[in-house]
């Protein structure tokens, strides 16, 4: 595992400053700046996506699975809460009162979340039910084929860690290796979970449009932005021709983002 996913302090920080300088510009042009907005983030961690929302003074909802993360969002956010701009709810969406929350975002966004949830055309679909009309989705996850789309990375292992491209192998073999690695069973677990949810590009394009949503915008990168933070890489977008070429590009390809809206 690499340090930075101990030190959720800096990992805030990183993400912080990921959305900040890249996701919030990604989404910009398509709102109107003068416009408070309402936003929601699922899978929302220690909310440091979030926090670059409310600095720009958007009144926010976080919602997060894990107690743990939750209660380190409402540390990091506390004056934020006190404030009344974030709210921090812990909650597993698909358990979530939809009426509470019917019809009142602006903007939903999911950053590395949906690579993690089973059901996703009925997920992608049920999202519809918290949008304002034209609220926006914006969508940023690993296509499964790239080189660490099975997030090996958090593997204790360093050898498992840093190998490429060995999640996409049969199930057995790929959970056979994890088990040579000395992994946990927890770890193993964790990792068959997203083996079964990994999403590629062209599925995800194709859930997107059969539940009537149009694509607004969209963006792939040969070099994720985060990794700017993580491993102090070079930002890079990928080379258009290899983002025109369906499947192939998966390989190359180690973030997406998209901004979608309901037809």
């Amino acid at each position: 595992m690499f340090e930075f996913h101990a030190d959720k302090e800096r990992y805030f920080e990183m993400q912080l400053s990921n959305s900040k300088e890249y996701i919030i510009p990604f989404i910009k042009p398509y709102f109107d700046s003068q416009k408070e907005l309402k936003v929601m983030e699922i899978g929302c961690g220690e909310a440091g996506v979030l926090k670059a929302f409310i600095n720009e003074g958007h009144k926010c909802l976080g919602v997060e699975l894990s107690e743990y993360r939750v209660d380190l969002a409402k540390e990091f956010l506390k004056e934020d809460i006190r404030k009344g701009n974030v709210q921090i709810i812990n909650k597993n969406i698909f358990d979530f009162n939809v009426k509470e929350f019917n019809k009142q975002f602006d903007l939903i966004i999911l950053k590395d979340v949906i690579e993690h949830l089973p059901n996703q055309r009925v997920f992608i679909r049920e999202l519809k039910r918290f949008l304002k009309p034209q609220g926006m989705i914006f969508f940023g996850f690993p296509p499964w084929y790239m080189p660490f789309g099975g997030h090996q990375q958090i593997c204790k292992s360093k050898i498992a860690a840093i190998l490429p491209y060995y999640h996409i192998f049969p199930k057995s073999l790929y959970k056979g290796m994890l088990k040579i690695f000395g992994e946990h069973d927890d770890t193993i677990k964790e990792l068959m979970e997203i083996k079964a949810c990994g999403i590629s590009i062209e599925r995800f394009e194709k859930m997107v449009k059969s539940e009537n949503f149009r694509i607004e915008r969209k963006l792939h990168y040969f070099i994720n932005p985060i990794y700017q933070y993580k491993f102090n890489l070079k930002v890079r977008k990928q080379a258009r021709l290899i983002s025109r070429i369906p499947f192939f590009r998966n390989f190359l390809t180690t973030a997406v983002y998209y901004l979608i809206k309901s037809d």
